[in-house]
Formats: C-alpha cells, structure tokens, sequence
C-alpha cells in the first residue's frame, strides 16, 4: 500500500506541470513568458493560470500582456479570469501578516 501511495504522489507532482500553471517568481521574465507559451504550444492547453504573490504581482501581469499582445497574437489568447486575493501568514517574529496575490487565466 505504501508503494502505491508514493507512486501516485509521483504521478500527481509530474502533472502539475501538465495543469497550465506557472508560478512567478524570482526568476528572468522571459523564463516565465516561455512557460506560458510552452504550456500552450506543446500541451495543447485551452487555458493558463498565472499566479503570483507579493511583490511578484506586476511580473505575473507584464507576463500575462507580453503573452497575450507578442508571442500569441496570432493564436486568439486573450484575458480570461482574474482573481485577487489576501493569504495571511505567520512571519519569522511570529507576526500575523498579509500577502496579496493574483490568478490570471489566458484562455485560446
């Protein structure tokens, strides 16, 4: 039984690629802007979510538009939902804060 759950946890991790998601972070812009085409051109997705947090959120909109007006004009990709959000957490001094964060979903 143990065995089965671990290769089923490995089957779930490798398809996160696969479920149209990039996460934005500390990485170089095209690196992220690659992804997404990436995601549409070889997974034949019909949909990509962008999701960033924090100060990262201006990079996941500038991917979303670079995307959307140079790389993939010609394919129709356009705005589909975007969805804002606040996570709290705990920080190292043990202090509640808050974080905003962003969903953009590009859809063909």
């Amino acid at each position: 039984m143990t065995t089965e759950t671990n290769i089923s946890e490995k089957s779930k991790s490798s398809n996160k690629m696969d479920d149209g998601i990039v996460f934005i972070g500390a990485k170089p812009f095209m690196n992220y802007v690659t992804g997404v085409v990436v995601q549409f051109n070889n997974n034949i997705a019909k949909e990509v979510t962008i999701k960033a947090r924090g100060k990262f959120i201006s990079k996941a909109v500038d991917v979303a538009e670079v995307v959307r007006r140079k790389f993939l004009k010609e394919q129709g990709v356009s705005i589909g939902k975007i969805k804002i959000e606040s996570e709290e957490f705990e920080n190292k001094e043990g202090k509640q804060v808050n974080v905003s964060t962003i969903e953009i979903t590009l859809k063909k």
